[in-house]
């Protein structure tokens, strides 16, 4: 999995909206919060967890006798959910740059 593709494709859209005011940094509670930074972590945590599946996976191959099924399957399914979560953003981010560049000015 690819997930420099996914994030090329996500910073592309959002440094081609400047005026929509998404780069800029909000304040919030005494804390900056960067929606850039924000969504980077995420993807970042996605990608972790689907190492960690992978590698549970292999240790299960190579019958490592303290990875079980059960943990597995599960840390597979979290991967994969949150991967499913991950492009539904995507998609949603590169919907709503189509939606802001369609605009009349």
């Amino acid at each position: 999995m690819d997930l420099k593709a996914i994030n090329s494709q996500i910073a592309t859209a959002v440094a081609g909206a400047p005026a929509a005011g998404v780069g800029v940094s909000a304040k919030t509670g005494g804390a900056t919060s960067d929606f850039a930074s924000s969504l980077d972590a995420a993807l970042k945590a996605v990608s972790n967890s689907q190492t960690q599946a992978e590698e549970l996976q292999r240790q299960f191959a190579l019958e490592n006798p303290n990875v079980g099924l059960e943990d597995t399957v599960v840390a597979m399914s979290k991967a994969s959910i949150s991967f499913a979560a991950v492009v539904q953003v995507r998609n949603r981010l590169v919907q709503a740059y189509e939606q802001i560049m369609s605009m009349q000015v």
